[in-house]
């Protein structure tokens, strides 16, 4: 029985451990995930998805600050295992424990590589609008997702698409790609492509000046970028000074003579200007400081003092 070191943190990360452990083909060394945190209003701390499961179904679970410099690196050096498995780990791994394996080091990369390298794949390819995404099993290397690469396929993107279906989307792909891959590379670990340097792209963290809405897009950019941030950290314009995050909308087909960021309807709908005429409608919203609402129950409280034809979004607060 071959054995493997995983390491991931995130949700995402969860069905590929599952898969891996409920296989029963592998033997699970050691899990490594990122340290607790503190969540929520109380700030309580809680374990990573990862640490959550491992630890219900007793797999051991390490959890170092920093890898590279802790005592864990040793340990993990010393179980030889036949693989690494990393899923969203969300740290880089020394070049001496990627050289400890007997067969190879792998990640389950959730774009088609060579695009998105990176930390935001599945937010990049939203943002972008995309028609496809997918999985990459890749060769573990010192540079940034830059390995050789196992196995990749591919799906469509959906126009109700947003960041959260297509991360659960891609991590149950990524366990059905992997499973199948990893006995492939077990006979063969020299069987795998590497990856065209003139068709790299990059998709670092998106930052929170990134996150606003801005005139200048279109519709379509905009309901881009509104999909690739839900549910986190949500996308966001200022409404009359208020900063407000945007959870749903789509583009609809009517075009407007309003100069972008003007109100175009707010009768049963909240409708608003953007860049080339084109018009996005918004269908769930979130003022600071309020929950989470539908646009009815926002048009029932802030309707009133928004008028038809009158800018009420800008780029500043």
């Amino acid at each position: 029985m071959k054995t493997i070191i995983f390491m991931g943190t995130p949700q995402f990360s969860v069905p590929i451990l599952k898969g891996i452990y409920e296989s029963g083909d592998y033997e699970i060394k050691a899990v490594v995930t990122q340290p607790d945190k503190k969540l929520g209003r109380k700030r309580q701390l809680t374990p990573t998805p990862v640490k959550a499961y491992a630890t219900e179904v007793g797999l051991p679970v390490l959890q170092p600050e920093k890898l590279s410099q802790s005592e864990e690196l040793a340990e993990l050096i010393d179980l030889k295992a036949d693989f690494i498995v990393t899923a969203a780990y969300g740290q880089f791994l020394p070049t001496s424990f990627l050289n400890s394996v007997k067969i190879a080091a792998v990640n389950v990369h959730g774009s088609l590589l060579p695009h998105y390298r990176g930390g935001a794949p599945i937010q990049y390819a939203l943002k972008n609008g995309d028609e496809k995404t997918g999985v990459t099993i890749m060769e573990m290397v010192k540079e940034m997702d830059a390995g050789d690469m196992y196995s990749q396929e591919a799906i469509t993107i959906a126009d109700d698409d947003n960041a959260a279906t297509i991360f659960d989307k891609l991590s149950y792909l990524g366990r059905d790609l992997l499973l199948k891959t990893l006995p492939q590379i077990a006979v063969n670990p020299t069987d795998k492509m590497p990856q065209n340097p003139e068709d790299v792209s990059f998709s670092p963290t998106i930052s929170k000046e990134e996150a606003q809405v801005a005139t200048t897009l279109t519709a379509k950019e905009a309901h881009d970028l509104i999909r690739a941030l839900n549910p986190n950290p949500g996308a966001y314009l200022y409404i009359n000074g208020v900063r407000t995050k945007l959870w749903q909308s789509h583009v609809l087909d009517e075009k407007t003579t309003y100069k972008s960021g003007v109100l175009v309807d707010n009768y049963k709908r909240f409708c608003l200007s953007f860049a080339d005429n084109s018009v996005l409608e918004i269908d769930e919203i979130q003022p600071m400081g309020k929950p989470r609402m539908k646009i009815s129950d926002y048009l029932n409280g802030h309707g009133r003092n928004l008028k038809i034809g009158e800018k009420v979004v800008s780029d500043e607060e």
